[in-house]
Order: structure tokens, then sequence, then C-alpha cells
């Protein structure tokens, strides 16, 4: 990419929406992990969990779904009460199939700083002779 090139958006909140749509295609329950740690996330403390939540967005258990570029927002009901959730996208750490586990944890947006014909580089990504990369662990449910 050049110096001359404009910045994009976050990929984020477009992967979301797109996996939260196909999920709910194949009749199954999306759910998001969030970690609720983060600035600006807005959920019940009593649904907080080692500093995770785990946030069902099926339309049958959430009212005014919106999932835009900055946040998911909607209200739902949480120990019978009902609550306003606001979740930053960069608080969404997965979203998944309650039913199957399938889903995406969705990665990082890349850093615009720096020099741009370099790739990032995080220190657990191996040198490119390494071989083959290990295969990571499998979202799981934490309640």
């Amino acid at each position: 990419m050049s110096e001359d090139s404009p910045a994009m958006t976050s990929h984020r909140p477009y992967l979301l929406r797109a996996l939260n749509e196909w999920i709910a295609d194949n009749g199954m329950t999306p759910h998001l992990l969030v970690d609720a740690t983060r600035p600006g996330v807005q959920v019940p403390t009593q649904a907080i969990n080692d500093g995770k939540v785990v946030l069902n967005i099926a339309e049958r258990a959430v009212a005014r779904l919106l999932i835009d570029n900055e946040s998911v927002s909607f209200t739902a009901r949480f120990g019978g009460v009902s609550h306003p959730v606001v979740v930053p996208i960069s608080a969404v750490l997965a979203i998944y199939a309650r039913e199957t586990g399938q889903g995406m944890a969705l990665p990082e947006d890349v850093a615009t700083s720096g020099p741009q014909d370099e790739p990032p580089h995080s220190p657990d990504t191996p040198p490119e002779d390494a071989g083959p990369t290990p295969r990571r662990g499998h979202l799981r449910v934490i309640k």
C-alpha cells in the first residue's frame, strides 16, 4: 500500500454483521464474546464473569439490535429486568453460533502507523522459515 492510498475503515463491524446474518440465516443463535473490561462497554455487572460476558443477540432475545461501525447496541433482559446494552466494536472478541460453536474470533484492526510496505509483526508470529504454524484452540463458551 502506498502512502498516497486513503486509509480504510475498520473491517471488524462488516465481519460482525456478515457473521451475525450467516448464523441467523442458518437457524442458529448468535452469541458475542465481549471483553467487558474495555472502555465504553455497558452491560449489567452481574452478567460479567472473569472480565468477559457472553451476549445472546438473536432477534428473539433482544430488542432494537443495531450493529453499526462503532458499536453493537440493543435492549435485553437480565434476570427478568430490561437493560440497555452497548458494546464498542473493539470490545467484541468473537461471534459464534451457540448450537455448533461455529463462528469467528474477530481479528484486531491493522495499525495504520509505521511503514506501509511491511505487514504488522507480532511477537508470536513465527519467522517465515519456521515451518507450519500450530493450530490454535477452538472457541469455548464462558458462562
